[in-house]
């Protein structure tokens, strides 16, 4: 849980790096909190309820995705290959599943290295 509110907490911040666990804990905890609130939603007869979830939590998607490509050495604006139909999508896949560098590089030190506060 730590993992999606330290992502809320920087909700629109796109600068820094972000480590592998925190970009896909967060998406695993956006999928399962968008299928919750897709059957609520149809549960109630009100089906924009997901709608308005993926919403809120777009710009803190967009923000961890642009620091996991930064931890990859990768600019933000690879993100947009996202939106190549297929083909963009893997590739953003396999760049955010990838190890990010060692070594501090251009948007700032490795996150794994970073203490823990």
């Amino acid at each position: 849980m730590n993992w999606y509110l330290d992502v809320i907490k920087k909700y629109a911040v796109f600068s820094g790096r972000a480590r592998r666990k925190e970009f896909w804990m967060f998406q695993l905890f956006n999928i399962i909190v968008s299928i919750v609130l897709a059957i609520i939603g149809t549960a109630i007869d009100f089906s924009l309820l997901s709608t308005i979830y993926s919403l809120a939590v777009l710009l803190p998607s967009l923000g961890v995705t642009v620091r996991r490509l930064h931890d990859t050495g990768r600019s933000g604006w690879w993100v947009l290959i996202g939106l190549v139909p297929l083909v963009g999508f893997i590739i953003l896949i396999v760049f955010t599943a990838s190890e990010g560098e060692q070594q501090q590089n251009a948007h700032g030190p490795n996150p794994k290295l970073a203490p823990a506060y």
